[in-house]
This record gives C-alpha cells, structure tokens and sequence, in this order.
C-alpha cells in the first residue's frame, strides 16, 4: 500500500484573515477534511502532520494574560497544548468526512517529542518569531524580566519575542509508530503525528528527555517524519497551487513535474522567499536526499490531482 504523508499549512486549519475563533477552524477543517479522505478512498495509507503557529501563538498570550492569577507553564508545554488541540480539531472533521465517503478509519493524533541538538547554533542565535507584539518599552520589561530576546518588526509596528529554530534530529515516537504501520495498523487507521514540527526535546541524564523553549520547522519535521516511517511520498500542502520561480514577478513560471536537480538549482538561485516557500523546497529536498521517492507541494484543492501527476509540483529524485 502507497504510504503517504501529508503536511497540512496552517492555512488548512485556520486561515490568517479569519478572526481565530474555534468555529471558524472547524470550519476551515471541514473544508478540508475531504480532500484528505479522498486520499484514503485511493487505496493508500496515510499520515498527517500540521503547522500549529496561530495556535500556539494564541495559548502564549493566553497564558501571559493569565499568569497573575495562574503560573505561566514553559513554551514546549504550549507546544504540546496545540497538537493535543488541533489533533482534535482534524480527528473530529476527518473522522466525519472518512465516514461518509464509506472509508471509515480511526483518526489517532499522536503527541509528539521530536530531539534536537543542544549544541545546535540556533540556541546562540534565535531568529523565530513567536506571540503577539510588544511596545518598545513592554519588549524592554520583558527582556529584562525573562531573558527574552526581542526584535522590532516596524512594518507591523511591534516588538516579537524571539526563539530559537533547531534543526529535528529524530522523532521520539516514529519507531513505535512504524512498526504499527509495518504491521498494517495504517490500512484502519490515520495518525495525527508531530504537530507543528514537534515538542523539541533534548537528551538528559541516564535516558531522561528535557523540554526546551523553541521552534521547529514544521516542513523540516514533516521530511524527517516521512523518512522515519518510510513513506513513498511527502506532500506539502500550503496555500499556493505549487512552487514557483520569478513569484510575483512579470516572468512568473509555476514549477510542475521537476527533478530534484533542478529544484536545488533554483533554490541555490534564490528563487525561494525565506519563510514561505524557501522551508517547503528545502524540506523535499531533505526528503528526496534521504531516499523518499517523490515529494509534492501543492494546496488542498489541488491535492488529489497533484498525488495523481496533473497538478501542483512534482518532484523525483
């Protein structure tokens, strides 16, 4: 059975123009949700893992308002407060649309420890953005107070607290999680597993795991992922048709069917912005590298089509 691996943007769960209420995701979800079955209703097995930054930034800003009356827990807790949330949010609308396309499966989201190096150089540097924004004179107070490295995004008019982007070295769960797909669980069941790239952990002593404040790249968890549990296909499904070279430019070329040569050539170029398509690009890349047989990059809508070769960016090794 085809394995594949599906990584849902957080557009597929909640849009960044909506308001952020809970009803608008389930909406947004259930939007979603059949494309998804449809996957399954193919004949193939598959995984997903999701983006959680809304999310996790919403529980941040709940817990700051909060922490006069209820103490604040540390960032990796939140973290696993938005995978156990949205892993319900896609179990509860997947289920749903699996039954009435007559595939009924057990939606199973899985909590998540992904490892990450302490010695990685993104603990000395910390570049990813994460919460609300701040005046100069709350950053400064809160600098000061927790230690928080803070950067000014004058287009948006704030101060964002920064944190650091480690590189995933190895999902804790993915063996367990394998052999239960080797022993043909996935043909009754879809796994919610390493949301937003995962809880990022570090070794401690005698065999313990420490929890660390920081943020993994959720297309870079998504490509490790996909290798741990040895899907034949990784598809990247963010709010765009597929990846493109020259975006937003007079000369804009959408990319379809490509080899993993010529994508590395572009994205050498910088043909990819940082932060939006540059990650997905790198991500398959990752993945093909590692011996992954194809990967593509597309939105929801197009995503049946892209799995089946006439849409979205296709990529071979």
């Amino acid at each position: 059975m085809d394995r594949i691996l599906v990584a849902l943007g957080g557009n597929a769960i909640q849009p960044a123009h909506d308001a952020g209420t809970w009803s608008e995701a389930i909406k947004q979800m259930r939007r979603t949700a059949p494309a998804l079955a449809a996957v399954v209703a193919g004949g193939r097995e598959l995984i997903l893992t999701h983006g959680n930054g809304p999310q996790v930034g919403n529980i941040l800003r709940e817990e700051e308002l909060g922490a006069k009356e209820i103490p604040a827990p540390p960032m990796y807790v939140a973290d696993a407060e938005s995978e156990g949330q949205i892993g319900f949010l896609i179990a509860q609308e997947l289920s749903s649309a699996l039954q009435r396309s007559r595939h009924p499966r057990v939606v199973l989201p899985v909590v998540s420890r992904m490892e990450v190096s302490p010695r990685d150089p993104a603990f000395r540097n910390p570049t990813k953005p994460v919460g609300g924004f701040y005046s100069a004179r709350d950053a400064n107070r809160l600098r000061v107070a927790n230690g928080w490295s803070m950067r000014e995004d004058a287009e948006r008019g704030g101060w964002r607290r920064l944190v650091p982007s480690p590189r995933p070295v190895r999902w804790l769960e993915g063996a367990a999680i394998r052999l239960a797909l080797d022993a043909g669980v996935g043909s009754g069941c879809v796994f919610v597993v390493s949301g937003g790239g995962g809880i990022p952990v570090v070794p401690g002593p005698r065999g313990s795991w420490k929890g660390v404040d920081a943020v993994i790249d959720k297309d870079h968890s998504a490509a490790l992922v996909a290798l741990q549990l040895r899907a034949s296909t990784l598809a990247i499904v963010t709010d765009v048709p597929g990846a493109a070279v020259g975006f937003g430019t007079s000369h804009q070329r959408w990319l379809g069917r490509t080899t993993r040569k010529e994508l590395e050539s572009y994205l050498k170029a910088g043909e990819f912005a940082e932060g939006s398509m540059r990650p997905k690009v790198g991500a398959v890349l990752d993945f093909l590298k590692g011996g992954g047989a194809r990967a593509v990059i597309t939105d929801i809508p197009s995503l049946g089509r892209a799995l089946a070769g006439r849409a979205g960016t296709r990529v071979s090794g």
